[in-house]
C-alpha cells in the first residue's frame, strides 16, 4: 500500500525531483507550494506524513507546523538550509517529529519517513509499539493512543498540553520505569530511526520543557530525575493499568 506524504515547500523543481525519487519508496506524494494550500490539503484527511520546509511564503515552517499541530498529529519532518542547532530545536519544541538539514541524501529522506509512518502507525494500532493502554501514576496518567497527558491530584484531573516530541520523551521514560534512559535512546524515540544524533542538548531542551508543563521540579521531582551523564529516569510510582 502507497503512502501518501504532503510536502509543503515553495521550491517546485525540488518537490518534482523528491516526488520521483520517493515514488521508488511506494509513497505518492502531493506539492503545495505555500503553506494554506498545505494546511487546506491535511484537513481534509488522509496523508501519512508531512516534509515541511521552514523558509515560505505567507508564514515560515515554524508557523506551519503549530498550524498542523492544532488539528492534527501527522508526522511531520522538517527541512531547513541552515545549520544553526537552535532551528532543529525549535522545530522539535513545537511539534515536529524530525528534521534534516539542506542539502540532503534523498535516501535519508526516505529512511526518516518510513520510520516516522512505521511509528505513527505502530503508535495507533493497539498492541502496536506503544500500545493503547492507559499509564497511572501517582499523580500522573497517560493516554498513549490518544497521546493526552493528565495531572491528577486528589481525584481531579487536568489535561497537559505537550508537543508530540515532548510526548514521546514522556512516554519512553514512563514505559522504561524504573531504568535510566540515555539520551541517545531518547534521540532514537524522538527521531523514529537507530541512528546517533550529535545535537545531545535538544534532548536536555525536550525533557526540560515536559518537565515545565508537568510543574516537575529538578531540583524536587515528583516524575522525572536528571541522573548525571547517564540520562533521565521516570519515578512516579504506578497505581494502576486501564482501558482508556
Amino acid at each position: 500500500m502507497a503512502h501518501r506524504v504532503l510536502i509543503i515547500d515553495d521550491d517546485a523543481k525540488l518537490a518534482e525531483l523528491l516526488a520521483e525519487f520517493l515514488a521508488n519508496y511506494g509513497f505518492t506524494v502531493t506539492h503545495a507550494a505555500r503553506p494554506s494550500r498545505g494546511l487546506s490539503l491535511l484537513r481534509r484527511g488522509g496523508f501519512d506524513a508531512v516534509i515541511l520546509d521552514i523558509m515560505l511564503p505567507e508564514m515560515n515552517g515554524f508557523e506551519t507546523c503549530r498550524a498542523i499541530r492544532a488539528f492534527s498529529r501527522v508526522p511531520v519532518l522538517m527541512l531547513t538550509a541552515r545549520g544553526d542547532t537552535v532551528d532543529r530545536v525549535v522545530g522539535l519544541e513545537i511539534g515536529a517529529d524530525d528534521y534534516l538539514p539542506k542539502p540532503f541524501e534523498p535516501r535519508e529522506l526516505a529512511a526518516r519517513l518510513q520510520a516516522l509512518i512505521r511509528r505513527a502507525h505502530a503508535t495507533a494500532t493497539p498492541g502496536g509499539f506503544d500500545g493503547d493502554t492507559a499509564l497511572t501514576f501517582d499523580g500522573l496518567r497517560l493516554l498513549p493512543a490518544a497521546q493526552k497527558v493528565f495531572l491528577v491530584n486528589h481525584g481531579e484531573e487536568q489535561e497537559v498540553e505537550l508537543s508530540a516530541a515532548e510526548f514521546r520523551a514522556l512516554l519512553a521514560l514512563a514505559r522504561r520505569r524504573p531504568a535510566v534512559v540515555s539520551r541517545d535512546v531518547l534521540i532514537e524515540e524522538l527521531r523514529g530511526l537507530n541512528t546517533r544524533d550529535a545535537f545531545d542538548r535538544s534532548i536536555d531542551t525536550t525533557v526540560s520543557r515536559v518537565r515545565a508543563r508537568l510543574r516537575d521540579p529538578a531540583k524536587s521531582p515528583r516524575f522525572i530525575k536528571t541522573v548525571r551523564g547517564a540520562g533521565y529516569a521516570f519515578i512516579a510510582q504506578p497505581l494502576q493499568s486501564a482501558g482508556e
